[in-house]
């Protein structure tokens, strides 16, 4: 086959494809709850939310209400569904009133309503709601700790719900005795339901007990207001088996592995070969990174484990723990470690990105890089090695011109990377 003669290009129309294979549009439509003898209910949280909820109101045929929480400047225009608009990656006011207008939308519901909760990615950050022993600060110094701290989101997901009034089950619990069906776009590694945005209206198995070992374990230093809340028996989370949950449904409706058969299917069309390494890899980022440069300079220089031309993919979720003052995000951190492994290798060229449009707290969802990304930044008397020591990735690809800003997507379906390698 004839080279792909604009990587860059090539690359940005798989993101797309991914993306679009996960647009609420399309899944929400075919998965629709029956109707209720009585109310129906909108509920929702997540930066992909307010596209939901907008998805929902076109396919729904019936009265309905609601609220959804989404990420500043992810809103979209609803006719009957308010959405609000909160902090994120830390929580402020905005999402407190939220969680607080969410409680209320599901109370004095009767066992003849429906409770629709459109669930994504995001929702952790922007659902603060935290016991009246501690304060929206604690909250926010908790998941300060733990966006540092490197840990996997099970294990911030386990700590959060336990800090938390709404997290964890708790806003199911509270529109008993009305069914809850949860429509959920995973952006968890191995696509745990009760993971996304902390669970609010699935509970999981993890307990306080869970909780604390994970702050001893990641060395977290939480308040002590926190400390004594996880060690009370007050901040136990209902359990999966709890029997108000018995009538309540979740669905899965758009998830990774999906998006990246989306991504392969596209670029085997175009004649070439796509591999999914994992939907669900998880880890440091920069090691993350290392590992594919590896894989693709075994593929460039000897033609294994893959025949070229070839297309690596992989999602997942991968960490980063905060050592410097840099700027960035896990996909751009992922993309320069991967940089410093392919550097001075032709034909290899990568896109790393969150494919909910945002990496981290900028305004871009990842990068681009390539064999010469390395040589670029020298040329620019800038140390690639030290800007990834002090997590400074968003510097390195900012001075080049490769930073990636797709915008809000309207989904979340966590980490989008793909190698192309000619």
């Amino acid at each position: 086959m004839a080279a792909i003669a604009n990587p860059r290009q090539f690359l940005e129309s798989l993101f797309a494809s991914a993306v679009s294979a996960a647009d609420p549009e399309r899944v929400i439509a075919a998965n629709l709850p029956e109707r209720p003898k009585g109310r129906t209910v909108v509920i929702g949280a997540g930066k992909g939310a307010a596209q939901m909820a907008r998805a929902f109101e076109c396919a729904w045929e019936g009265p309905l209400s609601g609220v959804v929480v989404t990420r500043y400047g992810f809103g979209a225009h609803c006719r009957q569904i308010e959405v609000l608009e909160a902090s994120h990656p830390l929580p402020d006011e905005g999402g407190l009133k939220a969680s607080k207008r969410l409680l209320a939308a599901v109370s004095g519901l009767t066992g003849d309503d429906l409770v629709v909760a459109l669930i994504c990615g995001g929702g952790s950050a922007l659902l603060p709601a935290p016991p009246p022993e501690l304060s929206l600060e604690d909250e926010i110094a908790v998941n300060r700790a733990l966006l540092a701290s490197g840990a996997p989101i099970r294990a911030m997901n386990a700590v959060r719900k336990h800090v938390s009034l709404i997290k964890g089950g708790r806003l199911a619990a509270a529109a008993h005795p009305a069914r809850v069906v949860s429509l959920v776009v995973s952006d968890i590694p191995g696509d745990d339901a009760a993971l996304v945005a902390s669970g609010p209206t699935v509970a999981d198995a993890a307990s306080r007990h869970d909780a604390l070992k994970i702050v001893e374990r990641y060395r977290l230093a939480l308040p002590e207001k926190v400390m004594r809340r996880l060690a009370s028996a007050a901040a136990d989370a209902p359990r999966p088996s709890d029997p108000r949950f018995a009538r309540n449904e979740v669905r899965l409706i758009a998830s990774a592995g999906v998006s990246l058969e989306a991504a392969a299917s596209k670029a085997r069309s175009a004649g070439v070969e796509a591999v999914i390494l994992s939907d669900a890899i998880e880890g440091e980022a920069r090691d993350v990174g290392l590992v594919h440069a590896a894989i693709a300079r075994e593929t460039a220089l000897r033609g294994r484990p893959f025949p070229k031309p070839a297309l690596i993919l992989s999602g997942g979720e991968t960490t980063v723990t905060v050592r410097g003052e840099g700027r960035g995000g896990r996909n751009s951190e992922f993309l320069l470690s991967l940089a410093l492994g392919i550097d001075g290798i032709g034909g290899i060229s990568a896109l790393a990105a969150d494919t909910d449009g945002i990496d981290g707290s900028e305004d871009n969802a990842g990068a681009f890089a390539d064999h010469t990304t390395i040589a670029r930044l020298l040329a620019r008397r800038l140390d690639a090695a030290a800007l990834l020591q002090k997590n400074d990735s968003w510097a390195a690809f900012d001075a080049l011109g490769d930073l990636f800003k797709p915008g809000p997507t309207g989904t979340n379906v966590n980490d989008f990377r793909a190698v192309l390698i000619q």
